[in-house]
């Protein structure tokens, strides 16, 4: 591990200030103490925002709801309103890590982490996310857990976060507050494809915190849930997963939002998805037809080929699920 200074922040405007001099943000460290030991990572100054008040879990003023950066993982899955409203979100956080990291890890942490790829990780293995024009070592090397949507040239590492697949599908907003000042960004826009510079993985500029993520009011009734599939049950990470919530009124479905997870660089929404489904009567063909949408656009590499076919059925799986036609 590479020498370091540390700091603790006493309230946000401070840690703003480290940050902008390119301190490193730090909560939990489930990620970031990782990554630091195995010299992927040797950030000179690490801030520390444990203590700042980003814990709250609260209502919006149009009936969605705000989580705060530095409510964890165990927090905000046991949390009534999230359990209530919108139980994607809980059982995302639930079929994550184990029971002793989501009592540590934060919400700002989770989606802020760093790809699970094992050459991003070995810092003998060329890798242009870690070391930017050195290669992709996963392109031609074991790609089995590897992406097949978004992928470029450059990179072909998942996006390992299981509650930002949630977050996706929801069409959640990232609430920020920088140098200058606060900002809100789409969920959607927060998490970066690779594209040709792999290493810029989140639209923050410099000095920005994460401060809450900010789920909109959506039409109810609304059921929702997120199935993983993974190669074990305890502690791994998604082969494929679906976040699913649909909005049905009068037998028809009226709104519904579609991602997928384990499967893209970043967390996968599925537009053609959705729009297939509204206006239409549930039914098993129709989830089926819908699901068979999901793998458009999918570059497959050499080990990973099975991953579109079980997206496919992960998705219509889910459909069923959430859609009450199991």
């Amino acid at each position: 591990m590479h020498p370091f200074s540390y700091t603790r922040a006493s309230d946000t405007r401070e840690a703003i200030n480290a940050g902008r001099r390119g301190g490193r943000y730090i909560a939990g460290g489930t990620t970031l103490v990782d990554l630091m030991r195995e010299t992927v990572e040797h950030p000179e100054t690490l801030v520390d925002i444990s203590i700042l008040p980003l814990r709250e879990i609260t209502a919006t003023e149009r009936g969605g709801l705000r989580i705060g950066a530095l409510v964890t993982m165990s927090e905000a899955a046991a949390h009534p309103k999230v359990r209530t409203l919108y139980p994607v979100i809980s059982e995302a956080l639930e079929l994550s890590a184990s029971a002793q990291l989501r009592n540590m890890a934060t919400i700002g942490g989770n989606i802020m982490q760093r790809t699970r790829c094992t050459y991003f990780r070995d810092v003998t293995a060329d890798c242009n996310k870690r070391e930017p024009g050195s290669g992709c070592a996963a392109l031609h090397g074991y790609n089995r857990t590897h992406a097949i949507l978004g992928t470029s040239d450059d990179c072909v590492a998942t996006h390992p976060s299981d509650v930002a697949v949630a977050f996706a599908a929801l069409e959640a907003r990232v609430r920020l507050q920088g140098p200058d000042g606060e900002r809100q960004l789409p969920f959607a826009e927060f998490l970066l494809r690779p594209g040709s510079t792999p290493n810029r993985e989140q639209a923050l500029q410099r000095g920005e915190l994460i401060t809450a993520v900010e789920i909109p009011a959506l039409a109810r009734p609304l059921k929702s849930g997120y199935l993983k599939v993974r190669d074990r049950q305890s502690y791994e990470f998604a082969l494929t997963s679906a976040a699913v919530a649909l909005h049905i009124r009068g037998g028809v479905i009226q709104e519904a939002k579609v991602a997928a997870g384990g499967v893209g660089t970043v967390p996968w929404k599925l537009p053609v998805v959705e729009q297939y489904l509204l206006g239409e009567r549930p039914s098993r063909t129709l989830w089926k037809a819908a699901a068979a949408q999901a793998g458009n656009g999918a570059r497959p590499l050499q080990h990973n080929r099975f991953k579109v076919e079980l997206l496919k059925r992960t998705v219509e799986r889910q459909l069923r699920i959430v859609g009450g036609t199991k």
